[in-house]
């Protein structure tokens, strides 16, 4: 199979040379009737409408996103309205059909989504209406291999990988893009009353930390006042309003603050993460419900010398970064 691209025509054309289609692009998509479907996969018509009503009766596709009306002059000279379908359910009806010919669909619709992933092809400046829209449409083809992937067996494995993956890490894909064109938004926060730290049960922590990593008596030691205030700070008011009204928003600035003010001689950064956590667990919003952790190893050292090493005009950004990574969306 070989697709060729001339402006907005796009031919498909099987191994075998019999069937071709030449279809024209609309808003991002193609659209074929049931009858181009079935050339397509050599496969009844009958065959193809039953898939259809399959995938619009089990939810994994809604009809008016996906079905439009065409008038079209039928075999007998006379014009009818025709349902089109869009690639959304062209990729469905292919997963589902059980042929050669669906097959080497499958191979070619799974090469040509690596291409479109690789290439950066998905998110081309060219035909974008707007970031926003377009990266939703990412988004929404991601579910839809989701749920295909849950739903289906994959004659390729290859495929099911590349839609597994994509589909695991759709969300931290989004916060990149959303980072990327400074959209970031505080979002999926809890807005129960938070409780402090209190100064004298940090310290008590503090040298608990020294004990356990056998550090020097530099660990610790404060050098001004910071500390104390950054503990305070994040329970502000302005206008008898907090500032930091979320516990995600609270923990967040924590770090930051005891990161970026370097308070103490030795361990700023230790100490610092060890502070975002226990806020976080004191607040009951570090474990998910089953018990696992909302953050990761890995992703607490990240965002640790994330804050570090930002520039403090970058303060807004880096806070909302973290916020998304702590909130109740992951």
């Amino acid at each position: 199979m070989n697709q060729d691209v001339t402006q907005d025509i796009v031919i498909y054309q099987t191994r075998d040379g019999k069937s071709q289609l030449k279809v024209r692009l609309k808003e991002d998509t193609l659209w074929l009737d049931a009858h181009q479907i079935a050339e397509l996969f050599e496969r009844d018509r009958t065959v193809i409408v039953r898939h259809i009503r399959n995938v619009y009766s089990t939810g994994e596709l809604d009809r008016d996103s996906t079905c439009a009306k065409n008038a079209q002059v039928a075999a007998d000279g006379k014009i009818r309205q025709m349902d089109l379908y869009n690639l959304d359910m062209i990729l469905s009806v292919g997963y589902r059909v059980n042929s050669k010919r669906g097959t080497q669909f499958r191979i070619w619709a799974t090469n040509v989504l690596k291409q479109h992933l690789i290439k950066g092809y998905t998110l081309n400046e060219k035909r974008l209406r707007t970031q926003q829209e377009k990266y939703q449409e990412l988004l929404n083809a991601v579910k839809l291999l989701g749920q295909i992937a849950d739903h289906r067996e994959l004659s390729s494995s290859q495929a099911a990988d590349l839609i597994r993956v994509i589909r695991d890490y759709a969300y931290g894909l989004d916060l990149i893009d959303a980072y990327d064109h400074k959209r970031l938004e505080v979002a999926g926060v809890s807005r129960q009353k938070a409780r402090p730290i209190s100064y004298e049960d940090a310290r008590r922590a503090i040298e608990q930390l020294r004990q356990q990593y056998q550090a020097s008596d530099l660990f610790g030691r404060e050098k001004d006042k910071s500390f104390q205030g950054s503990l305070v700070s994040i329970f502000q008011t302005f206008g008898k309003r907090q500032l930091y009204p979320s516990i995600e928003e609270k923990a967040a600035n924590l770090l930051y603050f005891l990161v970026k003010n370097h308070p103490f001689v030795d361990g700023n950064k230790r100490i610092a993460a060890f502070m975002f956590l226990w806020f976080l667990d004191k607040n009951r919003a570090l474990y998910r419900k089953d018990g696992s952790k909302r953050i990761a190893d890995n992703a607490l050292v990240a965002i640790t010398l994330m804050v570090a090493e930002s520039r403090p005009t970058d303060k807004d950004l880096i806070v909302k970064v973290i916020i998304n990574l702590i909130n109740q969306k992951n």
